[in-house]
């Protein structure tokens, strides 16, 4: 009886990860059966030879800088059950600590909610909004300053985003579009499963949540500076621009019309 369990038990666990795909398929989903891989969405970012995770370095690096550089990166989250969901950064802000008046730790002040701010660049800030949505965030360097990301692109595990998502919103609703599962920071925490429990995490050591580099990551002419979203008064800090997106992609969570209309209007006319 006792073999017939642990048979039964490995017959459920293998139907239980049938939905996880293949390694080969992570490291190349667009793979055909002959063997063959046709060229792959340039959003998507999965190549063997990029699939290192990001260090200790990359996070090492002044607030703008370093929420410019996570556009086009990877968030990869990892479930209990061993499924992993990917997501490419499409929208961050930058909150540059003391001096900031939109940030948690302006004037320097250290708390038990904020003190991951405080903690070694790569660091992860998970705060709670209206009691109810988690935001998170990541340490840089600078005295408590962090970086929040605020929306993904999904590349991996959309189903299962699609479910966790639903758990957390209230009564029957449409099911949700890809460019709605991650488009706004609370969004993208319910869809990757991310809570208070991940404050204070090493993004460079953890194994349930870390990053991976970018196939093609954004040039200078592809981010939009903007000013942040929901701050609400904080004088001359509401204005600045201190919020990057990639320009044209449908992932983000609040267009500026008006800066992007600028940009087109500084390029240079083409003569071809």
């Amino acid at each position: 009886m006792p073999r017939k369990r642990k048979l039964l038990a490995q017959l459920s666990a293998l139907q239980s990860n049938s939905s996880i795909p293949p390694s080969d398929a992570l490291q190349n989903p667009t793979a055909t059966p002959d063997g063959n891989s046709p060229k792959s969405s340039k959003y998507f970012a999965t190549e063997k030879k990029q699939s290192s995770q990001l260090e200790a370095d990359f996070f090492n690096q002044p607030c703008v800088s370093l929420a410019k550089s996570f556009l086009g990166q990877i968030l990869v989250r990892k479930l209990p059950d061993g499924r992993e969901l990917w997501g490419r950064i499409v929208e961050t802000e930058a909150y540059l600590g003391g001096e900031d008046e939109a940030s948690h730790s302006k004037g320097g002040k250290q708390t038990q909610r904020n003190a991951a701010m405080f903690m070694k660049p790569g660091t992860l800030y998970v705060y709670q909004i209206y009691g109810i949505h988690f935001c998170v965030n990541v340490s840089s360097q600078g005295e408590g300053a962090a970086v929040l990301l605020r929306s993904l692109e999904p590349l991996q595990g959309l189903d299962v985003m699609r479910e966790l998502r639903s758990a957390s919103r209230k009564g029957p609703a449409k099911p949700l579009k890809d460019w709605q599962l991650c488009n706004g920071p609370s969004k993208l925490c319910q869809a990757f499963g991310i809570d208070k429990a991940f404050d204070q995490r090493d993004l460079t050591q953890d194994a349930a949540i870390w990053m991976v580099p970018g196939q093609e990551l954004p040039g200078e002419q592809d981010v939009v500076a903007t000013t942040r979203i929901g701050i609400g008064n904080r004088g001359e800090w509401s204005q600045k621009p201190l919020r990057f997106y990639l320009r044209g992609n449908k992932f983000v969570s609040v267009v500026d019309k008006k800066m992007e209309r600028e940009m087109a209007a500084m390029e240079p006319i083409s003569c071809s």
